[in-house]
């Protein structure tokens, strides 16, 4: 799954004022974290995530590998912050951030 820029442009404006749902710490991708997000992705689709690690690529690594375990796709990484997208097969309306924020 690849995003074109308009694509990208469009989830990027949603995510402008979403919170983080998942922070990384110092444990790392433990499995407790891989079930919350996994639950994140199928509940909100596009979602915000904080990797709490001083070492920027050890940042972009952490990243990666979430986005690989969740079979995700990075849309943005700013700094400490990465925006996500996994498409749900059944989107809840009330949940997905994709169709609650749509213009």
């Amino acid at each position: 799954m690849s995003l074109s820029p308009e694509q990208r442009r469009e989830y990027r404006a949603i995510a402008h004022n979403l919170k983080p749902v998942i922070i990384v710490g110092d444990k790392g991708l433990s499995e407790g974290l891989q079930e919350e997000l996994e639950r994140a992705l199928s509940d909100h689709e596009l979602i915000k995530i904080k990797v709490a690690n001083p070492d920027r690529e050890a940042r972009q690594e952490a990243m990666q590998e979430l986005c690989k375990v969740a079979g995700a796709e990075l849309v943005q990484s700013i700094g400490k912050i990465a925006v996500i997208l996994r498409r749900a097969k059944k989107p809840n309306p009330k949940l997905s951030n994709l169709l609650r924020f749509k213009n």
